[in-house]
């Protein structure tokens, strides 16, 4: 298949390119500038240049595939309104670009959108109405016009060498405020999956999948925050506390809401229609490995 691919260049979506080349897919792959194009060369994909604000350019990269995975997320936790209005813009697009052509558009959402009751997440879950980020809904009536949309819930931290997302974030944190922190008792628990898992899973949706449904990329369903903030603490050898609710916003600023999240979330579903079975190191392992704590070793 060509495949269009939105974020080829990111952590996640060169991840994906990668993975769709190794099975013999070719890539097109969005690019904003001339280095994210000379990444996309030298992975061996195809190059089509636009944004995600560009509309334009999302309608004829889809229009010129066999099937498109959107990864880009315009990553501003600062200004996510604005951010998650440019996601369900770039949805609509690409979806009515494949509308009647029964090609598939595989869109980008996350566990901590699904609204359980307390208990683990599961694909049969509704997203939660009043999470700002749009993307399921856009999914949804995408599918209930005919569109062949497939909407993949990543983990909140999808791990792996070159991550630049929560759990480093964390690890900034405590290197800059001497502490390993976790919120009241840490029992709280975040999902996890490797890049390389996630990557296969896209290409299974996009090779497996026959019709609109919910995927979920989870290989550890809870990681409780303290085990987290364990390791963190162990590796730059500093103190691991609890801080109270009052506190968390000091201390952790905007990553405090979603590191106090109790999200536990299953792919039982997802593994057994699709045969996707995680294999790469959880979340607590790759933590150990020394990539992670790299720059803080260069800083010591």
């Amino acid at each position: 298949m060509r495949v269009f691919v939105t974020g080829p260049t990111g952590f996640i979506g060169s991840a994906v390119v990668q993975e769709l080349i190794g099975a013999g897919h070719q890539v097109l792959g969005l690019a904003r500038s001339e280095k994210a194009a000379r990444s996309l060369i030298a992975a061996g994909a195809e190059v089509h240049h636009g944004s995600l604000e560009d509309l334009e350019s999302l309608r004829s990269g889809a229009a010129a595939a066999d099937g498109v995975i959107h990864t880009a997320f315009i990553h501003d936790f600062s200004n996510y309104g604005p951010a998650a209005e440019a996601d369900r813009r770039a949805i609509e697009t690409l979806g009515a670009a494949l509308a009647g052509s029964d090609r598939p558009l595989i869109v980008t959402s996350g566990t901590l959108l699904a609204q359980p009751q307390g208990r683990l997440a599961t694909e049969e879950d509704a997203p939660n109405p009043n999470f700002p980020r749009k993307s399921e809904d856009a999914s949804l009536a995408l599918a209930a016009s005919g569109v062949r949309v497939a909407v993949l819930r990543l983990s909140p931290s999808v791990h792996g060498e070159g991550d630049h997302g929560f759990v480093p974030r964390l690890i900034s944190i405590a290197r800059e405020k001497r502490v390993s922190a976790y919120i009241e008792d840490g029992h709280n628990r975040w999902p996890a999956v490797h890049r390389l898992d996630a990557a296969h899973l896209y290409r299974l949706v996009l090779e497996k999948s026959n019709a609109a449904g919910r995927y979920h990329g989870v290989a550890d369903e809870g990681v409780p925050a303290r085990d987290i903030a364990q390791v963190i603490g162990r590796h730059l050898n500093v103190p691991v506390v609890s801080k109270s609710r009052a506190e968390a916003a000091d201390h952790f600023g905007w990553i405090a809401p979603l590191f106090g999240m109790d999200g536990p979330a299953s792919s039982a579903q997802t593994q057994e229609r699709l045969g996707w079975r995680p294999v790469q190191p959880g979340l607590i392992a790759d933590l150990d490995a020394e990539h992670y704590f790299e720059h803080a070793a260069a800083a010591a």
